[in-house]
């Protein structure tokens, strides 16, 4: 356990929010039950209202689609393209659920995104529920409950439990696995009670491990590995690695992976390793990939936002995890943070993404102080929390904006949302001297779960602005015939191949007219840029068409507006 100096705690009297940390360190099933209760109240606001999202998500889903279409489990593509550059692990997941839909009889389950998502919830309650178990190692039950809570509370695993792609059920993996490093290490260094000689941890560590290369390849290997070799290091030896059983663990997830990585090799050559390894992994190394290169420090800058409210903590909780810099569970929880922060500062290509494996241990440290009451104090220190409020303010305003500009309504049922966030977050700063910390992080909690309320629950999606993709896919489902077909020029999102069909065409205007000429049950949504291309080649091809749909919508990865025309081909 970390013992952290800082005054005596002193159990407050259980009343509002605090009677929920009271309960859950009761036992270990209410710690879980709790944990859960506040997991899906931050994961569920949006979770099945919210179209496909652009770009991964679609990419991800709709590969996942033609797995089902196709029957063929091993190879990945989009349309014809293959798409190399992540093994197989979640489109096998995402499968499976949209399989299991199928048979419930659940109606057009390959295209409800929804179902695509539920494998990245499980990976975001899993690394909250693991989080907690992980935290056991090194703080007290109720330091354990606090950690899981400011983890599920954060902004950035929000945002991933509600995308259909790899990184939550990767961090969940990476929780397994280093809860279990955590604890051999403790134990072999006497701060765990005595020394693990068992199988159950190396079954956690060596599967967790299988299971996140065949998510995301070899970044768990790093994230794993640069702790490992700064604490052997610094204690001069890896010895301490031993009750892992290293030649049976390896042997075990060789059995897990190997199957997949050579039926792939088999069926694309050296094709996957290319894409995946040298123009995917290394190629981010070195530059910034899509246009998403940035200067180092861009992950400090942007953790201020991506993990609160936990953030507004982390520079009063600093000096009392300097202090016990040398225990080893502090040691541990540092060698888990810093060493890999520096290399994803240091590498090119940087997606707010990348960091999240990181903020458990930040999670775990930052409850260890609260509730040994070490935090800091200061002139400064309300300065520091303000962004409880502020935070809070600022994101409530701008959704309120958002309505009114891309919505063009005034959003009446998010403001009460808005409003409890906004006083949650007042009350967490303003209250903090008078009555705590525990108290007012777990007011800043609320205000975050209020907050994805108001967000993800009812202002995203009522702007439907900006999901072109969405009104397309609803006109052709009200065009009349049983499979229309759909040529799309100048607007070529994912999302719309996800929802419209894997048969969708991506053309220019020219092209989208000859599409049409070919007659049947066919559509063309042509962008504003393209109008001409395409009416001059309906000209020319003597083709007779009517609009069926015209609307303005906003591309946000573009961050430009756009207007869509849709026509069908007449008689």
């Amino acid at each position: 356990m970390l013992t952290l100096t800082g005054e005596e705690p002193q159990r407050s009297r259980s009343r509002g929010l605090l009677m929920v940390v009271d309960h859950a360190t009761g036992t270990h099933a209410r710690a879980v039950g709790v944990l859960l209760v506040v997991a899906l109240l931050s994961f569920l606001p949006g979770f099945f209202q919210l179209p496909p999202i652009d770009r991964d998500e679609a990419r991800f889903a709709q590969a996942t689609k033609q797995m089902l279409e196709s029957g063929d489990f091993v190879d990945i593509r989009f349309q014809d393209e293959s798409r190399y550059k992540k093994p197989v692990g979640i489109y096998w997941l995402q499968a499976a659920v949209v399989k299991a839909a199928e048979a419930a009889g659940v109606p057009e389950a390959r295209t409800t995104i929804s179902l695509y998502r539920i494998p990245s919830l499980i990976g975001a309650i899993g690394a909250v529920l693991l989080t907690y178990w992980a935290a056991l190692a090194f703080v007290s039950r109720r330091a354990a409950v606090l950690a899981g809570m400011i983890l599920s509370a954060s902004i950035l695993l929000g945002v991933e439990a509600r995308l259909a792609k790899t990184d939550a059920m990767l961090l969940m993996t990476i929780i397994a696995a280093m809860g279990a490093l955590g604890r051999v290490y403790l134990g072999e260094h006497g701060a765990h009670g005595e020394a693990f000689h068992g199988w159950r941890l190396p079954a956690i560590f060596w599967t967790a491990i299988a299971g996140g290369v065949l998510l995301k390849g070899p970044l768990i290997l790093m994230i794993i590995g640069l702790p490992v070799l700064v604490l052997s290091i610094f204690d001069r030896s890896a010895r301490w690695l031993m009750p892992l059983k290293p030649l049976a663990g390896v042997a075990w997830t060789l059995l897990l992976v190997l199957p997949w990585f050579l039926a792939i090799i088999a069926k694309s050559g050296g094709d996957f390793f290319v894409e995946s390894v040298g123009r995917d992994l290394l190629a981010k190394v070195a530059t910034g990939q899509e246009s998403h290169g940035a200067p180092p420090g861009f992950y400090f800058l942007l953790y201020w936002i991506t993990f609160w409210p936990g953030s507004s903590l982390t520079l009063l909780a600093l000096p009392a995890v300097w202090a016990v810099r040398r225990e080893p569970g502090a040691r541990f929880l540092l060698a888990w943070i810093v060493p890999s922060w520096i290399v994803f500062e240091i590498v090119i290509t940087k997606l707010p993404h990348y960091v999240l494996p990181l903020y458990p241990p930040i999670a775990i440290l930052i409850a260890g102080v609260v509730n040994h009451h070490a935090l800091a104090r200061g002139p400064w220190m309300q300065r520091l929390l303000s962004g409880w409020f502020v935070f809070t303010a600022l994101t409530s305003v701008a959704l309120i904006v958002g309505m009114i500009m891309l919505g063009r309504q005034l959003g009446l049922l998010a403001w009460p949302f808005v409003a409890a966030s906004t006083i949650f977050g007042l009350l967490a700063w303003w209250m903090f001297e008078h009555e705590g910390a525990e108290r007012s992080l777990l007011r800043a909690i609320a205000a975050s779960i209020l907050l994805a309320f108001a967000a993800y629950g009812v202002t995203l999606p009522t702007l439907t602005a900006l999901f072109p993709s969405a009104i397309i896919a609803e006109t052709l489902r009200g065009a009349g015939c049983e499979r229309p077909q759909l040529a799309s020029a100048g607007y070529h999102e994912p999302s719309l191949v996800f929802l419209a069909g894997t048969s969708t065409a991506l053309l220019d205007g020219p092209a989208s007219a000859d599409f049409l000429k070919q007659g049947g049950c066919r559509f063309a949504a042509i962008e504003s840029r393209h109008e001409r291309g395409f009416a001059n080649r309906a000209e020319a091809l003597g083709l007779r068409y009517s609009p069926v749909r015209r609307f303005d919508a906003v591309n946000y990865n573009g961050s430009r507006t756009i207007s869509i025309s849709i026509y069908q081909a007449e008689p």
